[in-house]
């Protein structure tokens, strides 16, 4: 038995020294020191043993395991530190390489065209104001003059909900929710979303307006159009040209609706402005007495003029797109040339 015993402590010394892995090592220490190894079933016959073979028989299997204790911590140590070693070798960065750059989102054109026209008119002295996208009769149409009967009203053109209330079609409800808690003067400019039924290459279910709002003492139409032509050149340049043609709208009296000069053919006439060098980008007009009167005001004392504008439509004539559904795509080939 002491020679079993020799064998088995010479074949796991020599066995450990090409361990190579923690995996490997723990099926030593099974082969030899399991509950099934070798030391333990050549132990196993120690009962056979004489009284004075047992105590030497004894003491060597005890020094083997301790012989292999030590052993077996050595070298766990060592393919700890080995593997530790190998993965800070393959995780390891090299800090001399190029950083890769990150992919950054870019503003879509409909909002870069946003923020310039808020830019531009807060430049003039507008304060910036805004409500609610679900809107009552009241504001939406009543207050803003606008008949019983105007077609505005159908259902073809607006998305009604229950109980009286609608998706506002246009953003000039704020100028009634603003008016009513604020004495004049008011110079604001309402940036939002508005939505009608409506879809094809000029229009949007939902779409984008920006309104604006002056209201004083001795407000005249001639700063109307001084304010919308600095406008139009801040925007489209300077060479750009305006024109105002009379029009109608419940809420102003006299009402326009302002055109540019083609910004494809610059006025010489085109397919874009249909020959006529003429673009039309926004209505305006002054105040409606009745507008006044729905909020308070004495008309008597004050006037002033309202103006809104599409933001996809100067989107459009500003980045030349043709079809306005196109900002709604989602399409990342068209997004990302802007």
């Amino acid at each position: 038995m002491q020679e079993e015993l020799k064998q088995i402590r010479h074949e796991v010394l020599a066995k450990l020294k090409q361990v190579q892995t923690l995996d490997a090592l723990e099926s030593l220490r099974i082969q030899y020191f399991g509950r099934n190894g070798k030391l333990t079933t050549v132990m196993k016959g120690m009962g056979k043993l004489s009284k004075a073979e047992r105590p030497i028989v004894g003491k060597l299997a005890n020094q083997i395991r301790a012989e292999w204790s030590e052993a077996f911590e050595q070298t766990t140590q060592e393919l700890h530190r080995q593997q530790q070693a190998q993965q800070l070798a393959e995780e390891s960065v090299d800090i001399t390489l190029p950083g890769r750059k990150p992919a950054y989102g870019k503003a879509h054109p409909v909002t870069q065209t946003l923020e310039r026209i808020t830019s531009i008119f807060t430049q003039m002295g507008f304060q910036v104001a805004t409500g609610p996208e679900v809107e009552t009769d009241y504001y939406n149409f009543d207050a803003l003059n606008t008949p019983a009967d105007h077609p505005a009203r159908d259902l073809h053109d607006t998305f009604y909900l229950t109980d009286g209330y609608l998706l506002r079609t246009h953003t000039s409800p704020v100028q009634i929710r603003v008016m009513e808690r604020q004495q004049p003067p008011v110079r604001i400019i309402v940036p939002g979303k508005a939505y009608r039924v409506d879809y094809d290459v000029s229009h949007t279910p939902m779409f984008h307006q920006v309104e604006g709002l002056l209201v004083d003492t001795h407000v005249t139409f001639s700063e109307l159009k001084g304010i919308l032509a600095s406008f139009v050149w801040q925007m489209f340049g300077a060479e750009t040209q305006t024109r105002f043609r009379p029009h109608f709208f419940p809420f102003t009296e006299p009402s326009a609706e302002v055109d540019i000069s083609c910004t494809v053919c610059v006025g010489a006439g085109c397919r874009s402005c249909g020959g006529t060098g003429w673009i039309e980008i926004l209505g305006a007009g002054a105040v409606d007495p009745e507008v006044f009167s729905a909020v308070g005001y004495d008309a008597e004392q004050v006037t002033g003029f309202a103006f809104g504008m599409g933001v996809e439509r100067i989107a459009n004539l500003q980045f030349r797109i043709p079809d306005i559904r196109t900002f709604y795509e989602n399409d990342l080939r068209f997004l990302q040339q802007f």
